[in-house]
């Protein structure tokens, strides 16, 4: 019901803000330190919220969460993405993306271990959510600073240039409407297919009958092996055919898959359709890091991906009570598939009106606006 969409969304609508304030500390003091602050920040508050008295102070704490989720994606993305080389960048983008379905898969499988096995409070999952961050936060003191970022920050002196003086260029500002509007539909995308499915898979119209407990549970770990594979193989694969080629092909694909995703009825089929359905979901999304990157100039890279990122995350939503809504009154297979569909076609549209920046090499650009031989504005 409503505290079901009220903690979700109260973490998303702060994502945008720890965006904001950790991209530009980044921007403007480098990528590293503000990344281990921010990891260490929501580390924290995530094991906090084991030991929340009421649900009031639950959703504070979760809003604090989201403003420390906001930040990591945007900075541990343009570290990752300007320390590794131009042509190997589309194979690490989907592996670095692909930590989201790892995380997820492992969300999952605790589920099944505290809840469903040791029949254990759901405090115990924010208390153990403390440790993969924590083990995250010891890998991340051993990176040093990003060689561009520092780079950048000298040719800035020699042409004092400023953040404002990038932001406001015309070309990159309008490209950064054009990604809020590219990243509101990716996040639909991926929460439309991901956050009503596990309230779908415990419902009772599965042919009448409601899946087993043990069914329910283990069918997200299914497709989230699904959506790990899926990041993988496409990254490296935008390399080779290019970013915009293959977020298309994955959202074409995705299609015809809708009704076996969200109309199936016995467990194999249901494992099949959410296998695939993650597998090209998360395989657009594996191409993401790289291509937001590449779309930013040097000097606000800290801050452009991420914020770009999160308000599509914040407009994105509202997806949830829409889908809840129309389940109430039409069921789940329903909702399902009538967000879904014109969800893909956004993503295949808006993606196809774009240009990408693909393979070009960082370090040379303040943020003219002509990023690269094919022009990347839109």
């Amino acid at each position: 019901g409503v505290q079901t969409c009220a903690l979700p969304i109260s973490t998303l609508v702060m994502r945008p803000v720890g965006a904001i304030i950790f991209g530009l500390w980044a921007d403007r003091r480098g990528r590293r330190i503000p990344l281990l602050v921010d990891v260490t920040f929501y580390s924290v508050v995530g094991f906090l919220c084991a030991f929340a008295p009421n649900f009031t102070v639950l959703i504070i704490l979760r809003m604090l969460y989201g403003i420390g989720m906001g930040g990591e994606w945007g900075l541990g993305a343009a570290l990752a993405m300007e320390k590794i080389p131009a042509k190997r960048r589309g194979f690490f983008s989907g592996v670095l993306q692909q930590g989201y379905s790892m995380g997820y898969l492992l969300a999952a499988l605790a589920n099944l271990l505290v809840i469903n096995q040791l029949g254990l409070s759901w405090r115990w999952l924010f208390a153990l959510s403390i440790f993969p961050a924590l083990i995250s936060l010891l890998i991340r003191t051993r990176v040093k600073e990003s060689e561009v970022w520092e780079d950048t920050q000298e040719k800035m002196k020699m042409t004092r240039s400023s953040f404002r003086d990038v932001f406001l260029n015309f070309a990159v500002l309008r490209r950064f409407v054009y990604l809020i509007l590219l990243m509101t539909a990716f996040n639909w995308m991926s929460h439309g297919t991901q956050d009503l499915y596990p309230n779908f898979l415990k419902a009772t119209d599965h042919a009448g009958a409601a899946l087993s407990a043990s069914a329910a549970a283990w069918i997200p770990v299914v497709y989230t092996i699904g959506a790990t594979v899926g990041g993988v193989l496409f990254g490296p694969l935008s390399s080779k055919c290019g970013r915009r080629y293959t977020i298309a092909f994955c959202a074409l694909l995705g299609l015809p898959i809708v009704p076996l995703f969200a109309y199936s009825t016995s467990v194999g089929m249901l494992c099949l359709g959410s296998f695939l359905m993650q597998l090209l979901v998360q395989g657009a999304w594996g191409v993401i890091p790289a291509h937001l990157s590449e779309m930013s100039p040097d000097t606000i890279r800290g801050f452009y991906p991420g914020v770009t990122y999160q308000l599509g995350n914040l407009f994105a939503a509202l997806n949830l009570p829409i889908q809840e809504g129309l389940a109430a009154q039409h069921g789940y297979p329903f909702a399902l598939a009538v967000t879904i569909v014109p969800v893909f076609v956004a993503v295949i549209i808006l993606i196809l009106v774009g240009k990408e920046a693909r393979g070009i090499e960082f370090g040379g650009r303040l943020g003219t606006g002509q990023e690269s031989p094919t022009p990347a504005s839109t």
